[in-house]
């Protein structure tokens, strides 16, 4: 990006993570109020990691993968907080980045694959207008080698390149557009890459196909990769690391074992609940009870609290901060995660006990 004014460090060798977000708050102006869609978020993105983001839909996952590359819509406001990007030594404050920085960041360095290809795509130019006019605008490369940079890189997706560069994007199946995605998203060689529901509508075989894609591309190209999903049996094969949110804040985040085996926020194990599993006996589902809160009108304390089995007058006047759990690697936003895990581990032990009895 070069030397400017946002640049935030340039010799310390302390900086390690692609990219840190702290505090970040973003809201929407809507007709009723604000909308409060990302309220005081805090992680770090790895070297090399891949880390889910799960909740129900409306929860802020998306709008925190947008806020990322600065691609919200008007009505939103980054209200405050940092984005700061790494790479090397050296770290840039993405939100003080002017235009033309910007355009750089994007797709130079951090990436996202958006959900629905089909609406992704331009549907009156062909892929290789899509793939020509992305590395146009964030990078000077001449047409010659794009084109086989393009060839190559549709090639690597598991596609046939001169048969597809040159199709409109109707002409493909959803499996071969979400490919495409992929393949323009590596263009400029970023270093992160965000996806958003990578396997939505697509059909559980060709769902197959793109998470091993996914693998591949992340162990040969060495990227790291936050990817969006409510499906937490994608979070389970694919993250390294687990975050998930509820009412626009994280309240959980730890190793992806932790979080299936050992998790200890309410909602996270309420989400785990209500997801059939596939080995054992068949065991009753357990819904979560009512619907998110209203982001306008957000209730006291604990967000979760009308939900909750747990809740208790605390919760109800005090909302919890995430804090370090059984190891510095998993923080939890809950004043109950001793009984909370209890419960998890019990719930795993009954159905262990089923799979002994009937292997």
């Amino acid at each position: 990006m070069g030397e400017t004014h946002n640049q935030v460090g340039t010799a310390d060798k302390t900086l390690k993570v692609p990219l840190s977000v702290r505090d970040l708050w973003v809201e929407y102006l809507g007709e009723r109020g604000m909308v409060k869609a990302v309220r005081g978020v805090d992680f770090d993105l790895r070297p090399q990691e891949s880390l889910a983001l799960i909740g129900e839909s409306g929860c802020g996952k998306t709008t925190l993968g947008l806020a990322l590359i600065r691609l919200l819509v008007k009505t939103a406001t980054i209200r405050q907080g940092e984005i700061t990007y790494r790479r090397g030594n050296r770290g840039f404050d993405v939100l003080a980045l002017d235009e033309r920085e910007m355009r750089h960041f994007r797709w130079c360095e951090c990436a996202m694959v958006f959900q629905s290809a089909l609406n992704a795509l331009n549907p009156v130019l062909r892929i290789w207008d899509h793939m020509y006019d992305t590395v146009r605008a964030h990078n000077r490369m001449p047409r010659a080698e794009v084109r086989q940079r393009a060839l190559g890189l549709l090639r690597y997706v598991q596609l046939e390149p001169e048969r597809v560069i040159d199709a409109y994007p109707h002409e493909l199946s959803g499996g071969m557009r979400q490919r495409v995605l992929l393949a323009i998203s590596l263009l400029l060689d970023p270093q992160i890459i965000i996806l958003d529901e990578p396997t939505t509508a697509l059909d559980i075989l060709t769902q197959r196909t793109i998470l091993d894609l996914l693998k591949r591309l992340k162990a040969e190209l060495g990227f790291s990769m936050m990817f969006i999903s409510h499906d937490l049996s994608i979070a389970a094969e694919l993250a390294d690391r687990v975050a998930t949110m509820y009412a626009g804040a994280i309240v959980e985040l730890g190793p992806v074992y932790d979080i299936f085996y050992r998790p200890a926020h309410p909602y996270t194990l309420g989400l785990i609940r209500a997801v059939p599993t596939v080995t054992g006996e068949f065991e009753d589902l357990i819904s979560i009870p009512g619907s998110p809160p209203d982001l306008i009108d957000l209730p006291p304390g604990c967000k979760f609290h009308i939900r909750c089995p747990y809740a208790t007058a605390r919760c109800r006047e005090e909302e919890p901060v995430l804090r370090a759990y059984y190891g510095e690697d998993h923080t939890v936003a809950c004043f109950h995660v001793d009984q909370v895990r209890r419960d998890a581990d019990a719930m795993w032990k009954q159905h262990n006990t089923h799979l002994a009895r009937d292997p």
